[in-house]
């Protein structure tokens, strides 16, 4: 049933693509686009194949290799999820496992050759492969469940014990049950992991979810209805081709993919209509940017939350310190002390505004772990929390980005890069900042509680004078 086909390709696609524009430097959400838009395309290759007059013998051993996508990258994003570390030793410790599986499956799909019945060896290689490599994963899930917040805790648990029952890969070479049928319900699950896996990653971001992407949603639903009935027309009136199958998809993916990544389209749009106006495409840039990051602002982002969120929110504050989007999302623009600010001011309480106002309370907060002590810049234990933050932030030195060099750099930080180069790893910079973050994040909360008390009266102190920015630094 091709329209089936259609939908449950269309739900892959689009959820896929919305999780890779959510951010994709991070790996749990690239890995979670890779197997849900790897799977659309088995759904696709597997709706072409058994449309009369298509090649079926070459689109099933296309498909059987396709379908190794998305087992291995979702077998990686469960072991996403429970690494609380973020070291090159913990990267490839899940490399590893993945590594074992596709090698596994590889083989697997050489001896069985093709996706059609019936089952053989290989298929039965790549059902216990796939399968005992999801019931691992989901055991370790349920050991390490603590570290998924409860709202995705329960999705991502329920979808990876469906997952494991109904792995298509065995299920279509017996012919149990029609292989759009059998895909579907393994789409059904595979979704729903990647709506655990956005609840996650809202959840880690301190944003709201439901908003945006119900936009998207609808959006993608619209606009692929749009274009995929066009196709489902022509196959009502002329009958079911492989050219139109094939139109089908392509359609529904394109518009898809064109509404999702409506950002990026637009970039490539100005760089062309307005190549010599850099200046102007910027600013249409960062406007696009702030008016998608609205819908990610949650009600109340910071009401009743705990010391560990609240640092951890700072953490993400200050890692967003240079993309005025991320700040306008972050609950931290919030803050009482935002509104203080402003409303001292007399600028207008609006989203932008707090974020640019977010900013500059963060970098005041910077400096205020600078040592009282001549100069601007120094290598001594005192220095380290200003510097793990002050240069990589607010100055964008980016000391260990490949290819990265000093050209552009001031004097100052120049220096800095140099020395985060050749003197600081990489983790021993990734500790400083966490430990920093702490730091600031107290400072925040002393600064909300003074401003209670300078309505109350009372006399408020600063935190970071208070805590002192001379904490023992950790070790590297």
């Amino acid at each position: 049933m091709v329209a089936m086909s259609a939908l449950v390709f269309g739900l892959s696609w689009w959820l896929g693509l919305y999780l890779l524009a959510r951010n994709p430097r991070k790996p749990v959400l690239a890995l979670a686009a890779v197997g849900l838009i790897g799977y659309s395309l088995v759904v696709a290759l597997d709706a072409i194949r058994v449309t009369p007059g298509s090649d079926a013998e070459l689109l099933g051993r296309i498909e059987v290799f396709t379908a190794i996508v998305p087992s291995v990258a979702w077998l990686m994003v469960l072991l996403e999820l429970t690494n609380n570390g973020d070291r090159r030793r913990d990267r490839a410790a899940i490399a590893v496992p993945a590594l074992v599986l596709a090698i596994a499956m590889l083989v697997g799909a050489t001896m069985a050759g093709t996706i059609e019945g019936p089952a053989t060896l290989g298929h039965w290689i790549m059902f216990c492969a796939s399968g005992t490599a999801a019931v691992g994963a989901a055991i370790l899930l349920f050991r390490r469940r603590a570290s998924i917040p409860g709202s995705a805790r329960g999705v991502v648990l329920v979808a990876t014990m469906f997952f494991t029952l109904g792995d298509a890969q065995l299920i279509i070479p017996l012919g149990i049950l029609p292989s759009w049928l059998a895909l579907a319900s393994t789409g059904f699950d595979l979704v729903l992991l990647g709506l655990g896996v956005a609840l996650w990653d809202a959840f880690d971001e301190g944003q709201a979810l439901r908003a945006d992407m119900l936009r998207s949603f609808v959006a993608s639903i619209l606009v692929g209805a749009l274009f995929g009935a066009q196709a489902m027309i022509g196959m009502a009136v002329v009958g079911q081709s492989v050219a139109l199958v094939v139109l089908l998809f392509t359609s529904v993916g394109l518009a898809i993919c064109i509404q999702v990544q409506s950002g990026p389209f637009a970039d490539l749009l100005d760089r062309m209509a307005f190549s010599r106006s850099p200046q102007l495409r910027q600013e249409r840039s960062e406007l696009r940017s702030t008016e998608a990051a609205l819908p990610l602002k949650s009600a109340s982002p910071i009401e009743g939350v705990d010391d560990e969120t609240f640092t951890r929110l700072t953490r993400r504050a200050l890692s967003h310190y240079g993309d005025l989007a991320k700040l306008v999302a972050s609950p931290l623009a919030s803050l009482p002390v935002i509104g203080e600010r402003l409303g001292g001011r007399g600028a207008s309480d609006q989203p932008v505004e707090r974020a640019n106002e977010l900013r500059a309370v963060l970098a005041e907060s910077i400096s205020r772990l600078k040592p009282r002590e001549e100069g601007d810049f120094g290598v001594t234990d005192q220095w380290r929390y200003y510097n793990a933050l002050y240069f990589p932030y607010v100055m964008g030195v980016r000391a260990y980005a490949q290819g990265a060099t000093a050209a552009g750099l001031d004097p100052v930080s120049r220096q800095a890069w140099q020395w985060l180069v050749t003197e600081v790893p990489q983790r021993s910079l990734h500790n400083w900042q966490n430990a920093a973050a702490k730091l600031i994040a107290a400072d925040l909360r002393a600064q909300t509680v003074a401003d209670g008390l300078r309505v109350s009266g009372s006399s408020p102190s600063n935190g970071l004078r208070a805590s002192g920015s001379s904490v023992s630094p950790g070790s590297r």
